[in-house]
């Protein structure tokens, strides 16, 4: 039996830290699929193909890096993750936790997950370092900030150049964030 284990997330961007927990997951299982997820009714400052894109590079680079540990592939999902996994046939879905809030959410959607299709989590507590990165915060230092250099202790290189491409182009998203922070 293989055992095979989902990493699911917008990765809006990938971050170190999630580039962390796939590092430590791939000695911890036979195969890890990365599951780029697309939600439609969530905005996202990088399409699906962009995300699945910069993942699949730096995937690729961490395992020229590190040869040995679980192949790894990085694939594009909509609709549940559960239904997902199914058709990924895995019997795992790997949660990241930064913090004591992430834990709470976590554990809700793993009861869930576990009732509504028999799916276990398995929770990977991500380096110190990145405790409170989060896609959400790199976003908003991308809106406000000047100089994007100063991500590198949260984003891999190849991630800064494509938030400084989304900036020059005056993401909309991005826009939106420097206007709510003008309006406070």
């Amino acid at each position: 039996m293989v055992h095979r284990a989902i990493y699911p997330g917008s990765f809006d961007p990938i971050t170190l830290g999630h580039l962390d927990v796939i590092a430590r997951a791939r000695h911890l299982f036979d195969e890890l699929v990365v599951a780029v997820g697309f939600n439609p009714s969530k905005e996202v400052l990088f399409s699906a193909a962009e995300r699945v894109e910069m993942t699949r590079a730096l995937v690729a680079e961490m395992v020229e890096r590190e040869p040995s540990g679980a192949p790894v592939r990085v694939e594009s999902f909509a609709g549940l993750t559960v239904d997902f996994a199914t058709r990924a046939e895995a019997s795992v879905l790997i949660k990241g936790i930064r913090n004591l809030s992430d834990v709470q959410y976590e554990v809700q959607q793993a009861l869930t997950n576990r009732e509504v299709a028999g799916l276990e989590s398995v929770f990977i507590v991500s380096g110190a370092s990145f405790a409170y990165t989060s896609s959400s915060l790199i976003k908003q230092i991308t809106a406000l900030g000047n100089d994007l250099g100063k991500l590198d202790s949260m984003v891999p290189a190849r991630v800064i150049e494509a938030l400084r491409e989304k900036k020059a182009e005056r993401h909309p998203l991005l826009d939106a964030l420097v206007r709510a922070n003008s309006d406070t």
